[in-house]
């Protein structure tokens, strides 16, 4: 008897502690906002989501000619234009550009032909088809690929660190330095591991010729990189943002931070006293997202794809919302006002916007899952689930006397322009027609144009180029360790000139496989500090986590289910403006404006397959032997240090104001 009772006894006390363990996760799980589920109970997953991530044209210098979507005309580059998959940049004599994704920044000497074959939430794919590249990663993520892919070969950056790469005119010839970090490069059948302090060199096609040397002397290029690196180190705002926010060390210098009583650290632009976000600039049509804007000002990416603006004792202060680790791109954190309808001026059709305020739903105009809405709303701005639902349930509903009150639509913040201009990627600040608080008030709010896209609209407000890459280069194709698949979302994506090189994993044992690896420094030892946290003093609920599929790794792709509100969809012949999936929408009657003017793919080489890999003992020994000299004349010479920490009294950061604490940095 007593057994028996001793037996349910401790069966009981089981069950009390499962429960103890299972009830802390149960509320946990119910903290983070779940995907949204159709009838069936199915989660309607991001697979069909855009990009995250874009890469900013940060800076340039000289001639920089560009080509959106590697397709049509080239222009001249535009400071703050995104920058996606397909997109060709060209780097002409004696000229330079900067370009930032995220933490990260990849520099382009001159007579340099960079193409971005794939830029998406876990993959940045660089085609270098000649010139000059410097690359510092900052943050890799696991299952992240960065890769940057030549005529010859494909490198694959294991580590963060920083990294150049040569590639000479005729694409035979491909030379890689780590100055930091660790990366494995792949081609003629074999691969090779490059770890810092090396110089790797390699000769020919399918068949490589590698070379291992000394870190080369520092060059002009390797110190303006230097130098550019330093002003990212000593950003006063990565205090206060995520430093996946790109763009973010740009406000440095041209404004200042401070603590605004409800809000937290916000940042004011020192400007005119008649500014306003999102006037200096022009409007741009870039997939998948559609409308795009493009600021002037050289601080003017991320307060206009990131955060919220407010209005506070006669100044206007960008606020950055919390520090995530990645925070969510957005191509404009506008409502607009009034429909087709909508005129300005002497009555002629116009559109018209204001920036969103702290706190306010961002719904996007393009085809997006519902999850998709609430994490680029959380990453963004002190912004609930429940707030979100709300917003979308409205524009959602077909009641045409239902309308959003938002704090920043009055006539000072209000920017209204022709629809010539909106559409044709005019500057709206020559052009920009203040509209009356009776015209706001009796217009509704809206979360999207009904403009058409023309072909300006796509090529943007640059020039015709007086410089493009030749056309050798230009149609060189170059070998991956994979092929840039078409994304889900529907952008179409032109022929990338790619030869698919097995991953170095599915490979037998070959050269360069098994060298040992020198310690790092260590400063690279581990990955830079999350962002600090950001104070907030305004009081309010605590807010729920971003959904874990945007931490981690995506879920596999799922059948469309598109929950965006219902809308018209515009009739295009443009080839980047499908749907996803690849069918084209229907057409439909267009309202008047420019046509949407189709822009053609260009002829470009078929992709030749990769060769097979042939390991061969005689070459896996003379690698040995090649890594083994480069190991003894380290040990007799002293290596060249990294370009940053030239000269030495500047090799520490300079030290950062007293960071200030937020409690939801768990977030």
């Amino acid at each position: 008897m007593k057994r028996h009772r001793a037996l349910a006894v401790g069966i009981f006390l089981t069950g009390v502690l499962l429960l103890l363990q299972v009830a802390p996760r149960a509320m946990a799980q119910d903290q983070v906002p779940q995907p949204p589920q159709d009838q069936a109970g199915q989660d309607q997953a991001p697979a069909q989501d855009p990009p995250g991530r874009v890469a900013q044209l940060a800076y340039s210098t000289g001639s920089v000619s560009f080509q959106p979507g590697g397709q049509g005309d080239w222009v001249q580059a535009v400071t703050n234009r995104p920058l996606t998959s397909g997109d060709n940049l060209w780097a002409d004599k004696e000229s330079r550009a900067e370009l930032s994704i995220g933490s990260s920044t990849i520099r382009m000497d001159a007579e340099t032909s960079v193409t971005f074959l794939d830029l998406d939430d876990n993959n940045t794919q660089i085609k270098l088809s000649m010139g000059s590249i410097i690359v510092r990663v900052r943050h890799l993520d696991d299952g992240d690929l960065f890769e940057v892919d030549t005529p010859n070969l494909a490198f694959n950056i294991q580590r963060t660190g920083e990294y150049r790469f040569d590639v000479n005119a005729d694409g035979t010839e491909t030379d890689a330095a780590v100055w930091q970090g660790s990366g494995e490069a792949t081609g003629g059948g074999a691969s090779y591991l490059v770890v810092a302090g090396q110089r790797a060199r390699f000769t020919g096609t399918d068949q490589l010729d590698h070379e291992i040397d000394q870190l080369p002397a520092v060059d002009d290029f390797d110190t303006w990189s230097s130098n550019r690196d330093q002003n990212q180190d000593r950003s006063e705002s990565g205090n206060y943002v995520s430093e996946e926010v790109t763009g973010y060390e740009d406000l440095d210098g041209n404004g200042t931070w401070s603590n605004v009583a409800g809000y937290g650290p916000c940042w004011a632009p020192t400007v005119a006293v008649d500014w306003a976000p999102y006037r200096l600039g022009h409007w741009v049509w870039i997939a998948p997202w559609g409308w795009t804007w493009v600021d002037d000002e050289p601080w003017g990416f991320a307060p206009f794809h990131y955060g919220r603006w407010a209005f506070v004792s006669s100044r206007w202060y960008w606020v950055p919302g919390r520090a995530f680790v990645r925070p969510i791109y957005a191509p404009a954190l506008v409502a607009f006002v009034g429909g087709s309808g909508f005129a300005v001026g002497v009555g002629g059709p116009g559109v018209a916007w204001f920036p969103l305020g702290p706190g306010e739903v961002y719904v996007p105009w393009y085809r997006t899952s519902r999850a998709y809405v609430n994490n680029v709303n959380i990453t963004n701005a002190r912004v609930s689930v429940v707030q979100v639902n709300n917003v979308y349930n409205v524009y959602q509903s077909k009641t045409s006397d239902t309308r959003i009150t938002y704090v920043n639509q009055h006539a000072f913040a209000v920017t209204a322009v022709s629809r010539d201009t909106f559409v044709n990627a005019r500057p709206v600040a020559k052009s920009f027609v203040r509209v009356s608080e009776g015209q706001i008030s009796a217009a509704p709010s809206t979360y999207q144009p009904s403009e058409q896209p023309s072909h300006a609209s796509v090529l943007g407000a640059g020039a015709a180029a007086r410089v493009r890459p030749p056309a050798a280069v230009a149609n060189r194709e170059v070998i991956a360790t994979r092929v840039p698949q078409a994304p889900a979302y529907g952008q179409s994506r032109p022929a990338m000139n790619v030869r698919a090189e097995a991953p170095a994993e599915a490979q037998p044992a070959g050269r360069g496989q098994n060298v040992p690896q020198p310690p790092a420094s260590p400063r690279y030892q581990a990955e830079r500090p999350l962002p600090r946290p950001q104070d907030n003093s305004r009081p309010e609920p605590p807010q729920p986590p971003v959904s874990p599929q945007y931490q981690a790794e995506r879920p596999a792709p799922q059948p469309e289910r598109d929950v965006r509100p219902e809308q018209p969809q515009p009739a295009t012949a443009h080839p980047d403006m499908t749907m996803r999936g690849g069918e084209r929408p229907a057409q439909a009657a267009q309202p008047s404006g420019p046509k949407v003017m189709e822009i053609p793919a260009p002829n470009r080489p078929l992709v030749r397959p990769a060769p097979p890999v042939q390991p061969s003992p005689e070459l896996q020994r003379s690698e040995q032997q090649k890594f083994d000299n480069w190991q003894q004349q380290r040990q007799t010479q002293r290596p060249a240090p990294p370009p940053q920490s030239r000269p030495a009294e500047q090799r520490a950061p300079q030290p950062k104001s007293q960071p200030v604490h937020d409690d939801n940095k768990k977030h």
